[in-house]
Order: structure tokens, then C-alpha cells, then sequence
């Protein structure tokens, strides 16, 4: 049964990488050492790179566009099923951005979100139609490059 189509997927994966962005952009604003600031200036960039990626793919997909019932419903689908994600939540990542007492703390939280991330979109790949299910991995991918550039930050901190 494939209840998600890719451009579904697509459009989450912008939002959680939008709201990626916000995350890294705030850490790095409340870091006081250069490296770390200089290093999650990198990964906001790297966020940047990352929803252009899925733009351009969602692009090359075609844009699913279900029936409504009423004006808003897809939207709101949407929201539901990213909704348990962290990274989909744009001012709950600045508040907790802000709450990291440490650099330490902030990337352990950032490797937490790239984790729930990739485990997001594993699971959502499960749904979608097989000649979809490359561009998922696609973002799977990109999601894995991000957790590796945080362990390798947190080795240098």
C-alpha cells in the first residue's frame, strides 16, 4: 500500500531542512568559541544546500497534489505526519537552540535531530512507490553526511 507519494516526502524533507537552518544559525549565534561558531555556520549552509537539493528533486517529481475536501487539508496531512519531528518544528528548534547550555550540549542535540531525521525518512521510505524510493534515499543521504560533520565537530570540542 503506498500512502505517501515522493513529492509528499520532498516537501517535509524542505521544512525539517528550513528549520535545520534556523537551528544551526541560532547555535552558532549563541557560541562563543570561532571554531564551533565557524563549524555550525557550515552546517546552516550545509541546510541551505540541502532544501535546494530537495527542491530541485521535487521539481523533477512533479508536484502530487491530492484532492481536498476542504480548502488546507493537504497542508495540514502534511503537518501531522511530520509533526513528531523536532526539525519540522521552526520555533521549538530556536527555543531549544537557545536553551543548550554548552556548545557540547548543542551538538549532542544536533546529532540527536540527525538521527530522528534519518529515522524519519528510513521509515517513510517503506511507503512510497519504488521507482520513488531513490529519491528518498537521496535524502537519507544528505542526512547522513550532516551526522557525520557533527561527530567529527564533536571530537574537536
Amino acid at each position: 500500500m503506498n500512502i505517501f507519494k515522493a513529492s509528499e516526502v520532498l516537501k517535509i524533507a524542505v521544512q525539517i531542512e528550513k528549520n535545520g537552518m534556523a537551528f544551526y544559525t541560532e547555535v552558532k549565534n549563541k557560541s562563543k568559541c570561532f571554531p564551533v561558531q565557524e563549524l555550525f555556520d557550515f552546517l546552516a549552509k550545509e541546510e541551505v544546500r540541502h532544501e535546494h537539493t530537495f527542491r530541485s528533486l521535487l521539481e523533477k517529481t512533479g508536484d502530487y497534489e491530492p484532492v481536498e475536501s476542504y480548502p488546507g487539508e493537504y497542508e495540514r496531512y502534511l503537518e501531522a505526519i511530520a509533526g513528531e519531528n523536532v526539525f519540522t518544528q521552526s520555533d521549538a528548534m530556536k527555543q531549544i537552540a537557545r536553551k543548550a547550555v554548552s556548545d557540547k550540549e548543542a551538538i549532542d542535540l544536533a546529532i540527536g535531530f540527525e538521527k530522528d531525521s534519518i529515522i524519519f525518512f528510513s521509515e517513510l521510505r517503506k511507503f512510497v512507490p519504488a521507482d520513488d524510493q531513490g529519491i528518498v534515499e537521496k535524502i537519507i543521504g544528505e542526512e547522513k553526511g550532516h551526522l557525520t560533520k557533527l561527530l567529527d565537530l564533536k571530537k574537536k570540542v
